[in-house]
């Protein structure tokens, strides 16, 4: 009789990579995945090789917050090179056009990112993991093939410039999902006059997470040499994924109720939409809406642990 495959352990929580530069998404996925021995992980939103940072890895059941974590605004801060542009928007592509890069003052810099603020139609660049067909538009750009991408609204909520220097700019950027910087670089330095790629990019937040509870794989590695509890403390709970969410404190019985799929009444509750539910002070029980009728309804609960 064959053996039943070690699927891994059930461990709960989410843990902020501080992605390094060069390693896939799921790559780096793969590596926090096999470290912590999980029996099941999930990222919150691609970030280029190219890119660092932020990467929220779910594991167990708080891959259930996941797709709300995909859908929050997102934090970068980007080098950008003025007078270069390139095939993929990045350092990494091929030389397209060279312009000069004439004397820039920090107002007239300003001015011009401050015209990208808000709501706007951007089209995702080519090297991008869209698909088309069911094929990422990267590969297609890989062959040299250029298809047409439909544009799509995103929302620029901050723009900073951080630093400029010469033909490099630094700038701050909040953004709703879906933004993509190179693109927003590559906008910016057509409208200065002499082009622009992303030289540098780094994702500093997602959502309300913040970049000081990110850990790096040095650290992790060093950590699995002692063992799962010193790896497990890192874990944020599943309840702290959406911070800026309302949390909604259930008593036993509306909490029994609440995981049987019941709307359960919360008295003198204020809030509407999205909330998370917890039983008594500590226990996250998972999502869910605030019906017009003041009722607390169940939407993405998770398994009790045992």
């Amino acid at each position: 009789m064959a053996r039943r495959r070690n699927r891994g352990r059930n461990v709960h929580g989410i843990l902020l990579l501080d992605k390094p530069i060069g390693l896939t998404s799921n790559r780096a996925l793969q590596r926090v995945k096999r470290l912590f021995n999980a029996n099941k992980a999930g990222h919150t939103g691609s970030l280029d090789p190219l890119a660092t940072g932020m990467l929220p890895i779910c594991l167990g059941e708080a891959t259930k917050v996941s797709g709300f974590l995909l859908d929050a605004d997102k934090q970068y801060r980007a080098v950008c090179k003025l007078g270069v542009k390139t095939r993929s928007g990045d350092a990494e592509g091929e030389v397209i056009e060279e312009r000069s890069v004439g004397p820039l003052t920090r107002t007239q810099v300003s001015e011009v990112l401050e015209g990208f603020l808000g709501t706007q139609m951007q089209t995702p660049p080519m090297h991008s993991a869209i698909k088309q067909q069911g094929v990422p538009l990267y590969k297609l750009a890989h062959q040299g093939i250029e298809v047409e991408r439909k544009a799509r609204e995103v929302t620029i909520h901050s723009i900073e410039l951080l630093r400029l220097d010469g033909d490099e700019l630094e700038i701050d950027v909040c953004c709703s999902k879906g933004t993509y910087i190179r693109t927003l670089a590559e906008d910016v330095g057509e409208t200065l006059g002499c082009g622009a790629h992303i030289a540098a990019l780094c994702r500093t937040a997602v959502g309300g997470l913040e970049i000081v509870r990110m850990v790096d794989f040095e650290t992790l590695e060093s950590l699995a040499e002692q063992g799962c509890e010193a790896l497990d403390a890192l874990l944020l709970p599943t309840g702290d994924a959406l911070p800026e969410w309302p949390a909604v404190h259930l008593s036993e019985d509306a909490s029994f109720y609440l995981r049987q799929g019941q709307p359960v009444f919360v008295p003198k509750l204020k809030d509407r939409g999205w909330v998370r539910l917890y039983r008594g002070d500590k226990e996250f029980l998972g999502l869910g809406t605030v019906l017009d009728d003041g009722r607390v309804a169940p939407k993405r609960l998770l398994v009790p642990s045992t």
